[in-house]
C-alpha cells in the first residue's frame, strides 16, 4: 500500500512540476517580447489551437512545393 500511495504521490509531483514548468516560460515570454511569441508544444498551428477552419501553416507549406 505504501509503494501504491508513493506512486500516485510521485506522479502528481511530476504533473504539478510541469504545471509550473509552464506557468514560468509563460512569464519569461511575457518578459521578452523580442524573442517570438510563445508557443505551446502541441498547441497547433503555430501554439495557437488553429480555431479557424484552415491553417496557415499548411498553406505555407503548400505554397512551397
Amino acid at each position: 500500500m505504501g509503494t501504491y500511495l508513493l506512486a500516485i504521490g510521485v506522479i502528481l509531483m511530476v504533473m504539478l512540476g510541469w504545471v509550473v514548468v509552464q506557468h514560468v516560460t509563460r512569464l519569461f515570454a511575457a518578459r521578452h517580447p523580442d524573442l517570438g511569441a510563445y508557443r505551446e508544444a502541441f498547441g497547433g498551428c503555430d501554439g495557437c489551437g488553429c480555431g479557424a477552419t484552415s491553417c496557415s501553416r499548411d498553406t505555407d507549406e503548400a505554397a512551397r512545393r
